[in-house]
C-alpha cells in the first residue's frame, strides 16, 4: 500500500497520512488558520485541537466518527483534565475512540495536543 500525505507543516512532519483505509493525523496544536495560538484555557485550546484534527481528517477523506485511538497530551494534566474531557466527550460520537492520555512539556507554549488515528468507514 502506499502512504498518502495531506497537508503542510514548517515541522518536519506530514500533518496526515493515508494508508489504505487508515488515516494517521499527527499531534495537532490549538492554532488557528492565522497561525497564532487559539485559547488561553485547556477547554478552549483543546475545541481548536479538535476542530484542527477535523480538518486533517477531512482532508484525508474521513470523518471524526471514523477515529478508533486518540493520544492526548497535556502540560498540566490534573489541572486540565476535567476541561478537556468535558470538550472531547461532546466533540466525539459514541463509541468514543480509545484514547490515553498523559502529561508532558510541549515544545510550544501551549496546554494540549491531540493526535488520532481513523480508518474510513469505521463510524458506519
Amino acid at each position: 500500500m502506499r502512504k498518502e500525505a495531506f497537508g503542510s507543516s514548517q515541522a518536519p512532519l506530514t500533518p496526515a497520512l493515508k494508508v489504505g483505509d487508515t488515516v494517521y493525523v499527527s499531534g495537532q496544536v490549538p492554532v488557528g488558520s492565522d497561525g497564532r495560538v487559539v485559547g488561553d484555557d485547556a477547554a478552549a485550546q483543546t475545541a481548536q485541537v479538535l476542530a484542527n484534527v477535523e480538518a486533517q481528517l477531512h482532508a484525508a477523506g474521513a470523518t471524526k466518527a471514523d477515529v478508533v485511538k486518540t493520544l492526548v497530551i497535556l502540560t498540566h494534566v490534573k489541572r486540565d483534565f476535567a476541561a478537556m474531557n468535558a470538550v472531547y466527550a461532546e466533540f466525539f460520537p459514541d463509541p468514543k475512540p480509545a484514547r490515553s492520555t498523559i502529561g508532558a512539556e510541549l515544545a510550544i507554549d501551549i496546554l494540549v495536543e491531540i493526535e488520532a488515528v481513523a480508518v474510513i468507514g469505521a463510524g458506519g
